[in-house]
């Protein structure tokens, strides 16, 4: 993901007004996070951890607490926005939510998010990489990737007008989760500034684990299921579908995926990673 600085301080401050998460029919709201606060503040430290001391995919940024990377917008937003030194080191901002979700037997849960990118052009954001994902809860445990489980709610690179969910779960060289790749589809994402809603639907209420499913949804269209028949292993499918996981969001700068930057990649305000909302439903 790439972002270009903006010469206005006003540009960094979000125009939304306040927004509670969505009513959902059917559903009762578990959890959520609207970002109120101060424009500038740190996110709620109750609710997240700020994580600075990892290095995945051959990134090149180097995670921050500082508010020139990640901040409250004042306008019930975060905003993750990269940076880069004089001396050509980038940076940015990841966070993680304290708590983790697991849909209970018969139930259903929803997660998703409203987020959109900056307005930067397209030709400048070459290597960003945007997400908002879960990892499961057992990583914190000594379990290592990708027999932790992963669900990639949204992911972008780029720039490019293509949003991704995904899912890993199982050993690296293939296996019912096609590692490293992973099990995958993706959808156009819309050529505006508006924010979008992703949303991941994990469904137990069949009570067998085979006729489970996992949705992907962009703006309530569906465009990725998995279902657990065919895992073909009842265990795999419980790392993705029954056991609890937490929530990241984050703006990686280069990596193996979208590559690294180049001379025209811009930091800065215009090609921050904006997030509105983030809640858990159940039904």
């Amino acid at each position: 993901m790439h972002f270009q600085s903006l010469n206005l301080f006003a540009l960094a401050v979000s125009s939304v007004t306040a927004t509670l998460s969505p009513n959902i029919p059917g559903m009762n709201l578990v959890w959520q996070e609207t970002f109120v606060g101060e424009q500038g503040d740190m996110v709620d430290l109750t609710q997240w951890t700020v994580v600075t001391d990892i290095h995945n995919n051959q990134e090149l940024e180097t995670y921050t607490q500082s508010d020139s990377n990640m901040q409250l917008s004042g306008g019930q937003t975060l905003q993750l926005v990269p940076q880069q030194a004089p001396s050509g080191e980038w940076t940015s901002s990841r966070i993680e939510s304290i708590q983790s979700w697991a849909p209970a037997p018969g139930k259903t849960m929803q997660v998703q998010a409203a987020l959109r990118g900056g307005s930067s052009p397209l030709d400048t954001k070459q290597g960003m990489w945007p997400a908002f994902w879960m990892l499961g809860d057992s990583m914190r445990h000594g379990t290592p990737w990708p027999l932790c489980g992963e669900l990639d709610i949204f992911e972008q690179i780029n720039g490019q007008l293509t949003g991704y969910g995904t899912a890993h779960c199982d050993h690296t060289g293939g296996g019912a989760c096609n590692e490293p790749s992973g099990l995958g589809q993706s959808i156009p994402i819309p050529q505006d500034d508006s924010f979008h809603t992703w949303a991941l639907k994990i469904n137990r209420s069949s009570n067998n684990w085979q006729t489970e499913t996992i949705e992907w949804y962009l703006d309530g269209t569906l465009f990725h299921t998995l279902v657990g028949a065919q895992f073909g292993d009842e265990g795999l499918w419980a790392t993705l579908a029954h056991s609890p996981m937490y929530i990241i969001l984050n703006l990686a700068v280069g990596g193996t995926w979208p590559g690294d930057p180049n001379e025209a990649t811009l930091p800065g305000w215009g090609n921050m990673f904006e997030v509105q909302y983030v809640a858990v439903y159940s039904s």
